[in-house]
């Protein structure tokens, strides 16, 4: 009978501190480089370039400079989906690394299900797309 080797510590925080990394690198990148001045190094959405249509991370560039710079309407006005699921993405890491509370065990499930990413992006895309108030609101300023 084979039994799995258990996971080594570092292999569990592997995904938090890779994830950290990135995150500072974005930071620094973020605080000298501005995505609202025309001609800036940072890639812009394909999609958007393609079809003019929206995507769910349309914005998400210009809504982590706001963040780094400690602009939330700012941010939220860029991509509101993004400022909400950053705190729940850094959840989601830590209970990958064994960080596990009781209490988050009912959101855990629910984010660890891919069935519920499959809604709600492409729900998302669909609604900051529509060319009506309230979901305009929803489409990057």
């Amino acid at each position: 009978m084979y039994v799995a080797p258990a996971q080594s510590r570092l292999a569990r925080w592997a995904p938090l501190l890779a994830s950290s990394g990135l995150a500072a690198g974005a930071a620094v990148v973020l605080r000298h480089v501005n995505p609202y001045v025309a001609g800036n190094p940072l890639p812009s959405c394909p999609l958007y370039a393609l079809t003019g249509l929206y995507c769910p991370g349309c914005g998400s560039t210009r809504c982590l400079y706001s963040l780094v710079h400690f602009d939330l309407p700012g941010a939220m006005a860029m991509n509101p989906l993004m400022v909400i699921v950053l705190p729940l993405l850094f959840l989601m890491l830590l209970h990958t690394a064994g960080v596990r509370p009781k209490v988050l065990d009912p959101l855990m499930r629910l984010l660890a299900n891919p069935k519920f990413w499959l809604w709600v992006l492409p729900g998302y895309a669909l609604l900051r797309n529509l060319p009506w108030a309230p979901f305009t609101a929803l489409a990057p300023v």
